[in-house]
């Protein structure tokens, strides 16, 4: 599996419609979900999973009035596969390199989809969206038989995959797989080395704990990591640990990785629940990373940091305080297709 900050051919969306993930707030997502197709366009294609014609319309209309050069409407591209939910990086495609015979293909991997431990039904329609990708694009279809999500996990394309116990170890998964199952099925489809296991995810995070909302891979050896400075915050003691386990990891030459702090934005609320704010749900494109912003004084500073991790790209900050409602943000609305 390639590592995000490859070449990409596209970046896949699934244009929003369920609005009982974003409860009484709906209304903004959609312009959310524009503005970020509208910044990718400049750069690469962008693929738009929507339902029918009637969407393509409303989806073509919001990114077209933010778009600020003409022919960058002419790299957004729209399928009619339907979905249940938004959230391309969980159910979209998963490409990897296969090596056969001295040529190397693409494949998709179609892992098994149950919308996060069987928290929201239905979720058939997203659970299929890789097939029928495969389809259209003309690409071999591999299913491993294993439920994972593309937020679970990071790599950086030599052989380490970052991810958590609570989520690839938990019961509603895949039950009657042991760690070394797990790793086992990671190394054959992946081409995964060596597994970085790191503990619990971030306070409001309905997956069990996605890697992509507190640490990433910024290339081959960095993984940039989240970490709450407030000792009175509930994700002080979950993100210290973690970043202590990961200071400890080695890639694959016995090196140890080279880990750098992320600031947490101040907690964000809606109807007095905690949300999933983080920083580390940024999404690398061919030129550009997209950064979620809070309307927090502490976004500027997340901005600063990752400009020095990808000093050749275009640091872009999008707010996010409106998507994030739904328990998501940039990274888990996106899904990278590698050249």
């Amino acid at each position: 599996m390639p590592p995000e900050w490859g070449h990409h051919d596209a970046t896949w969306l699934s244009w929003p419609h369920n609005k009982a993930s974003w409860p009484g707030k709906f209304e903004p997502v959609p312009d959310v979900f524009a503005t970020i197709a509208a910044t990718l366009c400049r750069h690469e294609t962008v693929n738009i999973n929507v339902l029918d014609d009637a969407m393509e319309y409303e989806a073509r209309e919001r990114i077209q009035c933010r778009i600020k050069h003409g022919d960058d409407m002419n790299r957004v591209h729209f399928h009619r596969i339907r979905t249940d939910d938004a959230w391309c990086r969980d159910h979209g495609p998963n490409y990897v390199y296969c090596l056969e015979n001295g040529v190397s293909r693409k494949v998709i991997l179609d892992w098994d989809y149950n919308a996060w431990g069987g928290k929201y039904e239905p979720y058939d329609n997203d659970n299929c969206v890789p097939e029928k990708i495969a389809a259209i694009q003309g690409h071999p279809l591999v299913k491993p038989g294993m439920v994972l999500e593309g937020g679970a996990i990071d790599v950086n394309g030599e052989g380490l995959l970052l991810t958590t116990e609570a989520c690839l170890l938990n019961p509603n998964r895949n039950p009657f797989m042991a760690k070394k199952d797990i790793e086992k099925m990671l190394a054959r489809y992946l081409g995964i080395e060596k597994v970085i296991w790191l503990k619990e995810g971030i306070v409001g995070d309905d997956t069990d704990g996605h890697v992509d909302d507190f640490a990433r891979f910024v290339d081959d050896r960095t993984v940039v990591i989240a970490v709450e400075e407030n000792p009175g915050d509930q994700n002080y003691e979950i993100l210290q640990e973690n970043y202590r386990i990961l200071q400890q990891y080695t890639d694959i030459r016995q090196r140890l990785l080279q880990v750098v702090k992320l600031p947490m934005p101040d907690p964000v609320y809606y109807e007095n629940e905690r949300l999933p704010a983080s920083y580390a749900n940024f999404y690398i494109a061919n030129r550009q990373v997209l950064v979620p912003q809070y309307r927090c004084s502490k976004d500027r500073g997340a901005l600063d940091v990752l400009k020095k991790c990808f000093p050749a790209k275009e640091v872009v900050g999008i707010d996010c305080t409106d998507l994030i409602w739904g328990l998501g943000a940039i990274h888990c609305i996106t899904h990278e297709e590698p050249v």
